[in-house]
């Protein structure tokens, strides 16, 4: 049958009737390890009883009543957001990218409420990713999402990763702000240096600029910390969440001070969907677990577990394994041999990664793995890595 849908995805020959925490059961019946976690969205793993309860109740009540109306599920998520982070407000969305953009036109509107609506620029970094849309798109600066969408959308100014003194250069009279990853997702698990994000926030506040930090995969818990800018003990204005805050239900959101947002009046953002019932609801079920007493703990526990783990295999295979990082439970694993090809090993040994940038393949574990599946994990990836290097030494001697 020929697929119906956009042919946009190099979709592997795999489809899962359920899944059961870490774990991914095919059509099949095969039983898959999944260090993916969709792209680290399903932050509590598969079919987790409080979230499918949760979604069980949520369904007998309003689904959806539009933003024209209170959402006391909403308002009680916001202020939850708020408690945990450095944030006063909270706008809801449906995924990252409008997560983000929102934090582009918070920043904007910023300097516009201010008088300088010539303020509008914001500085990023080669190797970010920021979202598809035409802004996020254009923040991330990446060509391959650019290319036949016509001019860029203006407004940003591109550094290299970490570069300081490219900053400060950059920093000019129509600059609205800095916006950083903490850690590179898909730009292959890169960390910015405490140091650098700390350099960043002397900067915005030495020049009136906001500092906004795109936490779409590394916040809610991925690292260990409830937002990754934890580790450097540095706050932004403002923050983009989304992925493992709805743990697979589509849900994001927009954190800033309430002097960053004093823009953002009536009628000057919006969302149909974002923020409704049933998306709260499961929001504010997925807060009950990760901020439960210990869970973050714990899951740096785990974290320091599979940075042990990874580094055995490393040094196990160096012929595969160029070097290891990451923080928490969002590691990347670079190869010497192409990362599709360590993937496609580690998904025929059963294990689900995430390839990217940097010839990197993610692991991005459920924020609930617990000791023996992470063994399990790495030894299935010391299997791929085994399998590859069987590989490479066949390469070689085809050539000779």
């Amino acid at each position: 049958m020929v697929s119906a849908l956009f042919p946009i995805y190099a979709r592997a020959g795999l489809a899962f009737e359920r899944g059961e925490g870490a774990w991914l059961i095919a059509d099949n019946g095969e039983r898959y390890l999944d260090f993916g976690a969709g792209i680290a969205v399903v932050s509590l793993g598969h079919a987790h009883p409080h979230l499918v309860a949760t979604l069980k109740a949520a369904a007998d009540r309003p689904w959806h009543v539009s933003n024209l109306f209170q959402i006391p599920q909403a308002e009680r998520l916001a202020q939850r957001l708020v408690r945990a982070t450095f944030a006063d407000l909270v706008f809801f969305t449906n995924s990252g990218a409008e997560a983000v953009e929102c934090a582009i036109k918070t920043a904007r509107k910023f300097h516009a409420s201010s008088g300088h609506p010539d303020r509008y620029r914001l500085i990023t970094f080669e190797g970010a990713f920021h979202g598809r849309t035409l802004a996020t798109a254009a923040a991330g600066g990446n060509p391959k999402y650019l290319e036949g969408f016509g001019p860029p959308v203006d407004g940003f100014d591109s550094a290299p990763f970490a570069d300081v003194r490219a900053v400060e250069a950059l920093i000019g009279p129509r600059t609205a702000g800095i916006l950083v990853e903490p850690i590179q997702g898909e730009g292959g698990i890169r960390i910015f240096p405490a140091e650098v994000l700390a350099r960043l926030r002397e900067l915005c506040d030495e020049h009136g600029i906001l500092l906004l930090f795109d936490e779409v995969q590394a916040g809610v818990g991925r690292t260990g910390r409830f937002l990754a800018c934890e580790h450097a003990g540095v706050a932004p204005d403002i923050a983009a969440l989304a992925k493992g805050l709805g743990g697979g239900f589509p849900l994001g959101a927009c954190l800033a001070t309430r002097q960053a947002a004093k823009g953002m009046t009536v009628g000057a953002h919006g969302s149909t969907f974002g923020g409704n019932p049933l998306a709260a609801s499961i929001g504010n079920a997925v807060l009950d677990v990760v901020l439960e007493p210990g869970f973050l703990e714990r899951v740096a526990r785990m974290g320091a577990v599979l940075r042990q783990r990874l580094a055995e295999l490393e040094r196990r295979h160096p012929a595969i394994i160029d070097s290891v990082r990451g923080e928490g439970l969002m590691f990347g694993v670079k190869t010497r041999a192409p990362n599709g090809d360590l993937a496609a090993a580690a998904q025929a040994a059963r294990l689900l990664t995430v390839p990217a940038a940097d010839n990197v393949v993610r692991l991005l574990p459920p924020l609930i793995v617990d000791e023996n599946e992470i063994a399990e994990g790495v030894a299935r990836l010391d299997i791929a890595c085994a399998q590859l290097e069987k590989q490479v030494a066949a390469d070689a001697g085809a050539v000779r």
